[in-house]
């Protein structure tokens, strides 16, 4: 069975290496029908995007270059902007000019569609499934979950603990596992990502009162400041003008209490964070989940997702 693999994956594998090697390889391949990887190194005036074959040039013609070029509902950055990156494809053809220099014809949309057709539109809602982050917006970050296929993962399904944007949990090309949260009419899916990391009490049982531990200040209000202990757990401390959403911090724990769902705290001291992404954690390492509740059992307040 063919697995489908956000773009870039295959690029350094030996097969993929092997399978454009030298003309045979790529002929072989060919007839074959392989799925294969080769970075992109020119997009034409026409817009036909030029691939790194090593021993013959190739050309995936503008139309061939992703899905809805053709009918026009996707536009063409998104085949300028995969210049210099990897890029996934069948080879289609060979042809030969007046000078006898050969040239494979590739189709990176044909692989979409197959990726499309024996993969994603069989996915279903609670699926957990591995995608690539290829870029962020402020409302969210797009990856891509097969074969430069595009979804859409939103900043409030990234994690209980509020972010400023997606740039504060993850750089772009990072690996990541989400879940399917929904698939609409037109196949585009939707992600998630907070039910793999952990319940409120999976979080909390980290900390206990006493400790004095690390965190991110995420958000500075009136009635108090709210730092990031985990991705999915913050707890709150008294107001301080002198705190920045941003900040590290050191916090001494007061308090944790499940009913609530709080933690308190007082910090100790604050400073200007360097900028990095720790690797996530995560709790479910499953295929599907079907029901996840972040809240407690003796919570008064019921946070959950349903698929």
């Amino acid at each position: 069975m063919t697995k489908y693999y956000p773009e870039g994956v295959i690029y350094e594998t030996k097969q993929n290496k092997r399978s454009i090697s030298s003309v045979p390889a790529l002929r072989e391949s060919f007839f074959e029908g392989r799925i294969l990887e080769a970075k992109a190194t020119l997009c034409d005036g026409e817009h036909n995007l030029h691939v790194d074959l090593g021993g013959i040039k190739g050309i995936i013609p503008r139309e061939e270059c992703a899905l809805g070029i053709a009918e026009g509902t996707t536009k063409d950055i998104a085949i300028v902007s995969r210049v210099n990156k990897p890029v996934v494809f069948k080879i289609t053809d060979f042809k030969d000019d007046e000078n006898g220099i050969r040239t494979a014809v590739l189709s990176r949309r044909a692989v979409q569609e197959e990726c499309m057709n024996e993969y994603i539109q069989n996915l279903t809602l609670g699926d957990v499934i591995t995608a690539k982050v290829t870029h962020n917006e402020h409302f969210g970050s797009f990856c891509d979950i097969g074969c430069g296929v595009s979804a859409l993962l939103p900043i409030d399904s990234i994690s209980v603990s509020r972010i400023p944007s997606p740039e504060a949990r993850f750089a772009v090309n990072t690996q990541i596992n989400t879940v399917v949260k929904s698939i609409d009419e037109n196949g585009r899916v939707t992600l998630s990502l907070k039910e793999l990391l952990g319940t409120w009490e999976e979080n909390a049982a980290h900390f206990k009162s006493g400790q004095t531990v690390g965190g991110i200040v995420r958000s500075v209000e009136k009635y108090g400041v709210f730092i990031e202990l985990a991705p999915n757990l913050a707890g709150l401390a008294e107001y301080s003008e002198n705190v920045r959403a941003g900040d590290s911090a050191s916090v001494y724990i007061k308090s944790v209490n499940p009913q609530k769902m709080k933690i308190k705290l007082a910090i100790v001291d604050t400073f200007p964070a360097e900028p990095k992404h720790t690797p996530l954690k995560y709790y479910f390492d499953g295929g599907h989940i079907d029901y996840w509740r972040y809240s407690p059992d003796i919570s008064e307040k019921v946070i959950e997702s349903v698929f």
